[in-house]
């Protein structure tokens, strides 16, 4: 029953907003913002596609999963930030490389320390 729905299901799921709620207690950090950047008009189609998937991930799943990067900027807005400089396959290839350098371990990387925690820095070229 599951495989007849989920076609017509995920296009719905992946090109959805959430509704509006007003927050309150410890969840006002988790109200919803509008994206800072305008994408560029001229993306390819796998790039507006990963657009929208890292969009997913940034509004949906991290406010209910939490922060877990330990690099500024995150890995998703690495991600995008190369897609959209670089092209779809590059910066496809340049984010799954800063996925898999993204632990706790301890990288010479150049660090910051923000309100007494050291995060490192690694922008996209």
């Amino acid at each position: 029953m599951l495989f007849k729905i989920l076609p017509f299901l995920l296009p719905a799921l992946l090109f959805s907003i959430p509704g509006y709620h007003e927050p309150w207690g410890k969840d006002t950090d988790l109200e919803w913002k509008a994206p800072q950047e305008n994408p560029p008009a001229d993306l390819s189609l796998p790039a507006h596609a990963m657009e929208k998937v890292i969009w997913f991930h940034q509004n949906i799943i991290s406010p209910c999963d939490g922060p877990r990067s330990h690099y500024k900027p995150s890995s998703s807005s690495y991600m995008l930030q190369a897609i959209r400089k670089h092209g779809f396959f590059k910066g496809y290839v340049m984010g799954c490389d800063r996925l898999l350098r993204e632990n706790s371990d301890p990288w010479i990387y150049r660090t910051t320390v923000i309100d007494n925690k050291i995060w490192k820095t690694d922008p996209p070229p």
